[in-house]
């Protein structure tokens, strides 16, 4: 049996590796809109039909409780080989924008199989210290998921193609990965059969259902603002004709820096509690939504940028945290499910924050528009009111 410090660092690359399918198509979304002939509203609609193919997928998982049921290692890894195929097929001439949504939502509907998946392989190792070794987890999720912006910055003088199928490629390694080094951890307890009642039963823990909404207002930021990055600073760009950003390569940064204040977070929450530090960090992003149309106002494209820098390191710290109270508070049987139903419902709701500000997008030029996405905060922090803090949640 490996120890567990030696299989978290496995652990992460692999997450890292599989999950940088997630916005593969959002790094390419210029050439997809120029080669197939999409309109500029494709950004959502494609962002919006991964998160679909990941709903599905992950109630799938949970009313089956596949993740209890069978060995997550070898559920991890086939997904990944069936998310990185479908996510290569994304490069064939014959597209049209329903293929790509098609491909694209059975891509998220396998990264329901290598996210989730991934938070139980680590909660089968870890019971103490679960917060910083989801940090780390979901600090690899970050990155991955910024990965695609950085390979097209980088490889402008190379066809498009070569960003989605180095994605591709890092995902069959990732989940070839998984399955060679990392084995059924010590504290998994397997359930023998289908137990409709655990999808409902979830939500009976109080603690567990108020860490689950506060998971759910944070949804409801955490897509939108990496959707529309890209978005926001080329709206900047507009409006300050001086300023020439490299767009993809600061969406990559602006995204990624979140991969350390996930690892700061876990660190930090050892100290303070995981409750408290999910709260400031869920606090310090809701003052970033309400503030953000007066930084497009500002000359200083420094400040700007500092200003999505600091938003991007605070919109996912507290991620981990969440799951990480999600995970101690659900019974040992059902963790996997109760992980898997609670991603299905957060990622349900950023679809809605996804599409409502691109609808707006489309008919109004206004920065405003961010601002909503404080709602998602405000009733998050309202959720946490009801949390009762213990020793076993520190």
């Amino acid at each position: 049996m490996k120890k567990a410090a030696l299989v978290l660092p496995v652990i992460v690359l692999s997450q890292f590796c599989c999950t940088s399918l997630w916005f593969a198509g959002n790094g390419v979304m210029s050439d997809l809109v120029k080669n197939f002939n999409l309109q500029s509203s494709a950004l959502g609609h494609l962002t919006s039909a991964v998160q679909f193919g990941f709903i599905m997928g992950t109630l799938l998982f949970a009313i089956l409780m596949i993740a209890d049921r069978y060995s997550p290692s070898k559920i991890y890894m086939t997904n990944a080989l069936l998310g990185a195929l479908f996510n290569a097929a994304v490069i064939w001439d014959g597209n049209s924008l329903t293929t790509i949504l098609a491909l694209r939502f059975f891509t998220g509907f396998f990264l329901a199989g290598i996210y989730p998946i991934g938070m139980k392989i680590a909660a089968d190792y870890y019971t103490k210290g679960l917060g910083k070794a989801l940090g780390f987890l979901v600090g690899a999720l970050v990155l991955g998921t910024a990965l695609p912006h950085l390979l097209k910055g980088i490889t402008e003088t190379f066809p498009w193609e070569y960003v989605i199928l180095t994605t591709s490629s890092l995902a069959v390694l990732g989940g070839i990965m998984m399955f060679v080094l990392v084995p059924d951890g010590p504290y998994r307890k397997p359930s023998q059969q289908v137990d409709l009642s655990a999808f409902f039963q979830v939500f009976k823990n109080r603690n567990l259902r108020s860490a689950a909404f506060g998971y759910f207002g944070h949804m409801w930021e955490l897509y939108a603002f990496w959707a529309f990055v890209p978005v926001m600073l080329k709206t900047y760009s507009a409006l300050h004709p001086h300023v020439g950003f490299n767009i993809p390569v600061w969406s990559f940064l602006i995204i990624a820096i979140g991969g350390l204040s996930c690892v700061l977070g876990g660190y930090v929450s050892q100290k303070i509690g995981v409750k408290k530090t999910a709260s400031i960090a869920l606090t310090l992003s809701c003052f970033c939504c309400l503030v953000s149309p007066f930084l497009f106002l500002t000359e200083s494209e420094y400040l700007f940028i500092a200003f999505l820098l600091f938003w991007g390191i605070t919109v996912i710290a507290d991620s981990p945290l969440f799951s990480t109270l999600v995970v101690q508070n659900a019974n040992t049987e059902i963790k996997g499910t109760a992980i898997t139903i609670v991603n299905c419902i957060g990622f349900s709701i950023t679809i809605i924050s996804i599409q409502l500000i691109n609808g707006i997008k489309n008919t109004t030029d206004s920065t405003n528009i961010y601002s909503l996405l404080a709602i998602g905060p405000i009733l998050g922090l309202i959720a946490l009111r009801n949390y009762k803090q213990s020793e076993s949640t520190n």
